[in-house]
């Protein structure tokens, strides 16, 4: 039998290999819980109670990065870790961030009275709000309604559910438009910021099925209404139908069909939505779909777990300057689910998952305090002139989302 040692905070982890497998001891998972919980209601969120987001490496600084969802999946990490622990500070936690994110909601008489003001900033600035940067969040914000039994903060998504149904729902397309003008309320149907210079854009540059974070199932979960239903299985739908036989939506962004690349989470957002899709529907298609888009991840993940943000389905090697926690925690999830109905192959790939995270965790002790208990999520661009090099919060949001999810899977707990 083999045996691994690898570094943690608090001791040693001793990783055994049992069948070819890995095996993670229970009592480092819950410790591995409650550093990342700790981290991310202690450092990620700020006192107003949203994410901070993106940590800057080399200047020893946060940045702004879509904060409402990285919000939301920060308050969705928390409750999985109170529902778990018992530990009211994390519940007290996830309350100041749904807070925050129920703060956003637009009350005045303009156009877009009833939506959210949630602007996407970086690339495109705070000119626009986008669909996803809304409803990537909402799992979060639901989740607080349902383990607090306080309505107000679905009562908040819902209604901005019911504009974006109202104003960007296509149904014949089977697909939401992704923008809208923050300062009009005008849905853009025909150029995307995102193509600043493609000069003809269709309709697949404007819009996608945007099942991220099935926004409009739990709205239907909440509300009763119909509509919002109908509207998730019609998109649901347009998903199976769009799918590419690689498992991937390669002609919707930040997928990219020239280049072959494709986004370490966008893709897992969708399948994920299609599992939610079966629990409501029991529609067979939606798991298969699902199943194809988690074997193109299993290809992507090296044999010691590692998922690179830029992947590629031309064969060209990932460019290894960004390893994202992430994508390695929402595939174990997504793994994890799938396995739940049936599909036992991704096996080995949870395990390697579970392995890389326990692995790829800061110190709690680590010289820099914005870094103590978080999980590895490296991103590297260049912008004006320099590399810019980050750990983000969503690296933590996601393992601490996978580890609670796994200690369930492993052990029962």
């Amino acid at each position: 039998m083999k045996q691994w040692m690898f570094s943690l905070g608090t001791g040693s982890l001793m990783l055994m290999s049992v069948s070819g497998y890995s095996q993670v001891k229970k009592e480092d998972l819950k410790i591995a819980i409650k550093q990342s919980a700790d981290y991310i209601a202690n450092t990620v969120l700020d006192k107003e109670g949203k994410s901070k987001c993106d940590y800057n490496l080399t200047e020893g600084k946060w940045y702004d990065y879509e904060v409402p969802w990285h919000t939301g999946q920060a308050v969705y990490a928390l409750l999985a870790a109170y529902k778990q622990t018992g530990n009211k500070a994390y519940l007290q936690a996830a309350k100041k961030g749904g807070d925050y994110w129920v703060g956003m909601e637009i009350k005045d008489q303009s156009v877009l009275k009833g939506m959210v003001a949630a602007k996407h900033g970086d690339v495109i600035g705070e000119d626009f709000i986008v669909f996803a940067t809304v409803s990537d969040g909402t799992p979060g914000i639901y989740e607080l309604s349902r383990v607090t039994k306080d309505q107000k903060y679905a009562k908040v998504a819902t209604s901005a559910a019911a504009w974006m149904l109202n104003n960007m729902y296509y149904a014949e397309a089977g697909v939401c438009y992704d923008n809208i003008d923050a300062k009009t309320g005008e849905v853009l149907k025909e150029k995307s910021p995102f193509w600043k210079d493609k000069p003809n854009q269709k309709l697949f540059d404007v819009s996608r099925p945007n099942t991220e974070g099935w926004l409009f199932m739990d709205a239907y979960e909440f509300s009763g209404d119909n509509k919002f239903k109908e509207a998730y299985i019609n998109l649901c739908n347009s998903l199976v139908e769009k799918q590419g036989k690689e498992g991937v939506w390669m002609q919707f962004m930040p997928n990219f069909i020239e280049e072959q690349s494709f986004h370490p989470r966008f893709s897992l957002w969708y399948a994920e939505s299609l599992v939610k899709g079966y629990e409501l529907t029991k529609d067979k298609r939606y798991l298969d779909a699902a199943a194809n888009t988690a074997r193109t991840f299993a290809k992507a993940q090296l044999k010691d777990g590692t998922i690179f943000y830029d992947n590629y389905l031309n064969g060209r090697q990932p460019d290894k300057g960004s390893a994202t926690g992430s994508s390695v925690a929402f595939a174990g999830i997504l793994w994890m689910q799938l396995s739940k109905y049936g599909y036992k192959e991704f096996e080995q790939n949870i395990e390697r998952s579970a392995v890389w995270l326990m692995n790829n965790r800061y110190d709690v002790k680590h010289p820099d305090p914005n870094l103590r208990g978080a999980v590895l999520e490296t991103r590297t661009r260049l912008r004006n002139g320099k590399v810019w090099l980050v750990n983000r919060d969503i690296g933590t949001s996601f393992g601490l989302r996978f580890l609670t999810d796994y200690l369930k899977f492993k052990y029962g707990a």
